[in-house]
């Protein structure tokens, strides 16, 4: 499974939210695509996900236009205004949403079962602005994945919680790593403590992404 952006454009009510944009990812990639916080991190995670239609350019999967299928196959982890939790709710609130979206049930026992499988017993009762930044992100990448069909992991702006990349980049390489195609969107200033090139918005001619994993048995191709 191989998913491409063309020269994505989006423009919003008042200008532009994401300049033309060129990238792509694969099973077991990890691409990582920076900019500064106007330049549109989370239009482009939309587009990626098929859940807006660029005004330019195009998003395809396997050279295909396909929004519904990638729909299907996308997560996006705590995007700001899109898929981040209310920073007041608890941490279980938080698991009985997740397990809910991703079809697992959602009643005590499941997020009961849930969190003592992922160790979180202890922090059931926390609230979500007060989640180390590496839980926060880590609980809620668990919860995205546990939808089933998904290939394309997409995180929007993990480092606007902490300065340091450790919170995250471990995660996302992992879970490339086992065969998922990865997206990490950041700013700027984090991509430069990264170890590898880092893609940029509004940009066309970009470095390959990291292959780091193999594609998982039974993946579309």
């Amino acid at each position: 499974m191989q998913v491409r952006a063309e020269q994505v454009t989006v423009r919003g009510p008042h200008g532009p939210l994401l300049p033309p944009t060129s990238m792509r990812v694969a099973d077991g990639q990890l691409a990582v695509v920076s900019g500064e916080p106007t330049e549109g991190h989370t239009a482009l995670a939309l587009a990626l996900a098929g859940r807006i239609k660029p005004h330019e350019g195009v998003v395809t999967l396997d050279d295909t236009q396909a929004p519904a299928r990638l729909r299907a196959l996308t997560a996006i982890v705590d995007s700001p205004e899109v898929t981040e939790p209310d920073e007041a709710l608890r941490l279980s609130e938080v698991v009985a949403e997740g397990l809910a979206l991703a079809g697992r049930g959602q009643g005590r026992k499941a997020v009961a079962a849930w969190l003592a499988e992922h160790d979180l017993e202890r922090h059931a009762r926390d609230r979500v602005e007060n989640l180390p930044p590496d839980l926060r992100t880590a609980v809620l990448t668990e919860l995205a994945v546990a939808r089933e069909g998904v290939r394309l992991l997409v995180f929007d702006r993990p480092d606007r919680h902490t300065s340091n990349p450790q919170s995250w980049w471990p995660l996302a390489l992992r879970h490339a790593q086992h065969g998922m195609a990865v997206v990490v969107l950041c700013l700027t200033s984090a991509a430069r403590l990264l170890p590898v090139p880092a893609a940029q918005l509004g940009r066309a001619d970009q470095p390959a992404p990291l292959t780091v994993g193999q594609p998982v048995p039974g993946a579309l191709s």
